[in-house]
């Protein structure tokens, strides 16, 4: 089954790392495998927004971004270093569930609109395209360009999934997690998967 294959979750530095450490959460928490690969902005990025320093070793970028989750044991996560091209998820005959890439940069975006893979993540990114697979974007940003809307309309006619990080109130959150996790709860639908609490539009209480 499908399900038993890992979901590869790209990060890259644009603004908004939260979106990716409550994806993780609720994907270990589920007990599902991810393979993990962060682009080399992300280091920048963790360390303007948080003053965090994100280790490049992957076992210790693991045993950080299990930290950072708050999920130290469960579910299976693997993390790739940015520049390894010839990791498994850069290969179509690894399979896999699909690939979610939050928060997506407008840079990734681009060059993943123009066919271009300088790293493993945008490998990653282009392989599910070119295998049929499932690929959900999460962009951060805005306003959006006449550029931005372009490559976004070349991905989407590629097979990719656009989920702009863009919250709704309607589920009455109280804080910014609330917030976030609307943002990766429907991310994550797109894929099929349901492991975010949310009360969704005009779910009844204990449904």
């Amino acid at each position: 089954m499908t399900n038993n294959y890992p979901l590869i979750v790209g990060v890259t530095g644009a603004s908004g790392l939260i979106y990716a450490v409550r994806t993780l959460k609720y994907l270990l928490e589920a007990d599902r495998a991810v393979e993990l690969v962060a682009s080399k902005s992300t280091y920048m990025v963790w360390q303007s927004e948080q003053n965090t320093r994100m280790p490049a070793e992957p076992t210790l970028q693991e045993e950080f971004w299990r930290e950072q989750a708050g999920v130290p044991t469960m579910g299976k996560l693997r993390c790739h270093p940015w520049q390894d091209v010839g990791a498994n998820i850069a290969s179509g005959s690894f399979r896999t569930q699909g690939m979610m890439i939050i928060p997506c940069s407008m840079s990734t975006l681009g060059k993943l609109a123009a066919g271009l893979s300088s790293d493993l993540l945008e490998r990653a990114a282009d392989v599910q395209l070119k295998e049929g697979r499932k690929l959900v974007l999460v962009p951060r940003e805005t306003p959006f360009s006449l550029i931005h809307l372009r490559n976004l309309t070349t991905l989407a006619e590629a097979g990719a999934r656009i989920v702009p990080a863009i919250p709704a109130w309607y589920h009455n959150p109280q804080t910014i997690e609330d917030l976030v996790d609307f943002v990766v709860a429907r991310a994550l639908d797109q894929l099929g998967i349901d492991c975010v609490p949310l009360k969704r539009w005009k779910e009844e209480e204990g449904s």
